[in-house]
């Protein structure tokens, strides 16, 4: 199974209830499972306007990573790179700030951004919704 990110969501009793008959009714395998299919089902149900929207605003859907030889790469170019990602954008460990503010012009991600805590920290002004 693929890395998973854990979230923390508030559901009204009558809501858990109901869940859980279902799982008791062999519907589903447990909460977590319903939850899962449930928000599948709404993503399925929107995909049209998360197309539409990602190919509008340039936006790459997946996983993304970029290391310290992905950035000379780009520097060596004289590249500017902004990074617009639906999913996972992973900034390698081997990338320093430094290299990481010369060469990431902006960063917009929705969904998971990981670097270190210096990185981070050095694109933090970069950071676009």
């Amino acid at each position: 199974m693929a890395e998973m990110e854990k979230l923390t969501i508030n559901l009204s009793p009558v809501d858990v209830g109901q869940i859980e008959l279902l799982v008791e009714q062999g519907f589903y395998a447990n909460r977590a499972e319903f939850i899962r299919v449930a928000i599948h089902d709404q993503l399925a149900r929107h995909g049209d306007v998360v197309r539409d929207t990602t190919t509008r605003k340039q936006m790459v859907m997946g996983a993304v990573v970029y290391d310290r030889k992905a950035l000379e790469r780009a520097r060596e170019k004289r590249e500017k790179l902004s990074l617009r990602v639906v999913g996972l954008l992973a900034i390698g460990s081997d990338v320093t700030p430094a290299l990481a503010r010369e060469t990431i012009e902006s960063v917009s991600v929705h969904g998971v951004f990981r670097a270190s805590e210096a990185v981070k920290e050095a694109l933090a002004e970069r950071m676009v919704a």
